[in-house]
C-alpha cells in the first residue's frame, strides 16, 4: 500500500468512527462541465429568488480559491432516516429531514473533529469544511467522490441508504487517493418525475425551484404569497416536500439512523395549520429552537399554513 493510500484509509476510518455513514475522496480540480450546467440553470432563473446562488462563482468552479493549493475534497454522508410516517391524509406535513434537530447543528462538530484528524494524519495540511453553508457544489463533489450518483430528482442516491442523508464537504491540501464515481442506477425509472405534484422536475436531474413546494414553503420570502398553482397542489405539505424521495425505488433500502437527534421531536411529523396560524412569537422561538423549521421564520410558516387552509376550502 502506498503512503497516500494509507493516509486515505486512516482518514476514512476516522470518518466512520466519528459517525458518518459513508466517506469518499475526489481530486480537487475545476468543475468545468458541472459549473457550465450550473450557470445554465442559474441563467434560466430556476433558482428563483435565491440570489446567493448567483454569487461566488469562482469558488463553485474551483475550490482552490477557497483553500489555496487544495489537492483533495473529502465528502461524507450522514443518514437521517427514522422509521416514522405522517398520519393518513395529514395536513401540515413536515419534510422528513426537519423532524429532528437542524443538521447545521449536528454535522459541524463532526466535521470539525474530522478536520482535526486530517491535520493530525497529514501534518501541516489545511482544511475547510462546509455543510450546505458555502459556495460549494456539494452534490457534484459527492458524485465525484463516489458517495452516490445524481438521481433524476436532483438528490444523491445510494443503494444502501437511498437518499435520506446529509452531505458534508472538507476541502484540504492533503494529497489523498481519489475514489471512482459510482454507476448511475436510475435506469429508465421516471417515478420521481411522474409523482412531483407541481412538475418541478422538468427533466432528469433538472429541478425548477420556482415550481417546487420545498422552495415555496422554505426558501421564499415570508412576505411573498405562494402562487395559486402551488397552493392547489400542496397536498398537505406545510414545510418542504418528500414526494420525489418517497416514490424512489432505492428508498426501499433505507436504514434507520443511529443519530437520536434526527428523531421527530415529541413524535411530531406534522403540525396543524390552524395551530401554526395562532402560534405566538415567543412560543415559536421556544418550540423550534435548533429546528430547521426556524428557517422560514414564523411569518413564513404562518403564510404556508394559511395557504393550506385556503387550498382546503
Amino acid at each position: 500500500m502506498t503512503e497516500r493510500a494509507d493516509l486515505t484509509r486512516r482518514i476514512k476510518e476516522s470518518a466512520l468512527r466519528l459517525g458518518f455513514d459513508a466517506v469518499g475522496v475526489a481530486r480537487a480540480e475545476p468543475l468545468t462541465q458541472a459549473y457550465a450546467h450550473y450557470e445554465e440553470w442559474i441563467g434560466k432563473g430556476y433558482h428563483g429568488t435565491m440570489g446567493y446562488m448567483e454569487r461566488n462563482g469562482e469558488s463553485r468552479y474551483d475550490v482552490s480559491t477557497i483553500v489555496p493549493d487544495a489537492r483533495s475534497v473529502i465528502v461524507v454522508a450522514r443518514n437521517y432516516y427514522t422509521p416514522h410516517s405522517h398520519s393518513a391524509n395529514a395536513d401540515g406535513k413536515i419534510a422528513r429531514y426537519a423532524w429532528g434537530d437542524d443538521y447545521h447543528i449536528v454535522l459541524p462538530p463532526m466535521l470539525d473533529a474530522l478536520c482535526e484528524d486530517v491535520r493530525s494524519i497529514v501534518p501541516d495540511s489545511l482544511t475547510q469544511r462546509y455543510t450546505d453553508t458555502g459556495p460549494v457544489l456539494e452534490k457534484e463533489w459527492a458524485v465525484r467522490a463516489g458517495i452516490g450518483w445524481m438521481g433524476k430528482n436532483g438528490n444523491i442516491l445510494r443503494r444502501d441508504i437511498g437518499s435520506w442523508f446529509f452531505l458534508g464537504v472538507i476541502i484540504t491540501t492533503a494529497d489523498l487517493e481519489p475514489d471512482v464515481p459510482m454507476e448511475d442506477f436510475c435506469g429508465s425509472c421516471t417515478a420521481c418525475l411522474d409523482a412531483c405534484p407541481t412538475k418541478a422536475i422538468i427533466e432528469a436531474k433538472v429541478v425548477d425551484a420556482t415550481k417546487c413546494i420545498s422552495y415555496w414553503t422554505i426558501e421564499s420570502k415570508p412576505d411573498v404569497d405562494i402562487p395559486l398553482h402551488i397552493v392547489e397542489n400542496l397536498n398537505g405539505w406545510v414545510f418542504g416536500c418528500d414526494v420525489c424521495q418517497d416514490v424512489c425505488p432505492w428508498n426501499r433500502f433505507q436504514q434507520p439512523t443511529t443519530e437520536s437527534r434526527f428523531e421527530p421531536r415529541n413524535g411530531m411529523t406534522e403540525i396543524a395549520p390552524l395551530e401554526l396560524v395562532e402560534l405566538q412569537a415567543a412560543r415559536f422561538i421556544e418550540r423550534f429552537r435548533h429546528s430547521p423549521l426556524k428557517r422560514p421564520k414564523l411569518a413564513g410558516l404562518q403564510r404556508n399554513a394559511r395557504a393550506l387552509l385556503r387550498g382546503n376550502r
